[in-house]
């Protein structure tokens, strides 16, 4: 706990801390499975190890040395058969031997470029960026959980009650701390019904307190739209019972400080002819 009860806080100031053990946890588990996707992800898109490859090039480089010395082969055995210096069949295994080179050739090259792409499928990609996304999403979620831990004023006010000690344990949405900024203080009064018809929203009464050094104007702000009977505990001068409407009226900000709440208050209404 940060504050007491009656201290002026500041926008921004801390109020007060609740223990983050377990959102701690919960962040480091997130970070932890953000990093196992995007390991993934990365052995997905990378290609095969760098002995793979070599090993790939150098089947390729030996194919294609075959195929040469294929060729050579046959083009021997076509210039020979001419002269009857080799046989039909031998002729044959020469050019059975070069499309087979030949063929072993594109298929070291298709093993070289499947070993140089990615690893995974193109859908296996895509759902995996997916992955990672989610996984990103739960660490921004489990960040901005440890944040609300550490609970700041959301405006200057005054603290107007603290509900909660170091440790106790609140139930969820249960309040810890009461804040009454100055923009929130409103001046309560009853006028009677014949009264009524001088007051509108937005007219501009003098409200006097006990030690206030002059009038201060406040804004009305709320008129209400049903009477009720004097409430036996209102502040005047005599105690009869007739119909009134409760009136609030808004000070400024800086004035209102001045007043604490259920502090009894004389109020003005406007003169004759002027809101």
């Amino acid at each position: 706990m940060n504050v007491t009860r009656g201290a002026w806080v500041e926008i921004g100031a801390p109020l007060f801390a609740q223990d983050g053990t377990a959102d701690r946890a919960a962040r480091d588990q997130a970070a932890r499975q953000f990093q196992q996707a995007r390991d993934q992800l990365a052995n997905l898109q990378a290609a095969g190890k760098p002995t793979e490859i070599q090993q790939a090039e150098a089947n390729l480089v030996d194919s294609r040395a075959t195929v040469e010395r294929t060729k050579v082969d046959l083009d021997r055995a076509e210039a020979l058969i001419k002269d009857s210096a080799v046989t039909v069949q031998t002729l044959d295994q020469r050019r059975a031997d070069y499309r087979s080179a030949t063929a072993r050739v594109a298929a070291m090259e298709a093993a070289l470029a499947q070993i140089r792409a990615p690893m995974g499928r193109k859908g296996e990609i895509t759902a995996q960026h997916s992955a990672v996304e989610a996984a990103q999403a739960a660490v921004e979620m489990a960040d901005w959980r440890l944040s609300q831990r550490c609970v700041t004023s959301p405006v200057a006010a005054r603290v107007a009650d603290v509900l909660a000690r170091p440790g106790e344990t609140m139930a969820a949405g249960a309040p810890v701390v009461s804040l009454l900024p100055p923009g929130n203080i409103f001046v309560r009064f009853f006028v009677p019904e014949p009264e009524l018809s001088r007051i509108h929203l937005g007219d501009v009464v003098t409200v006097r307190c006990d030690r206030c050094d002059a009038d201060i104007a406040a804004t009305i702000s709320f008129i209400a739209p049903q009477p009720e009977y004097t409430p036996p505990v209102i502040f005047s001068e005599e105690s009869r019972a007739k119909l009134v409407y409760l009136i609030e009226a808004r000070p400024p900000p800086a004035q209102a400080a001045l007043f604490n709440p259920g502090q009894p208050v004389t109020v003005r209404p406007p003169p004759e002819g002027k809101s």
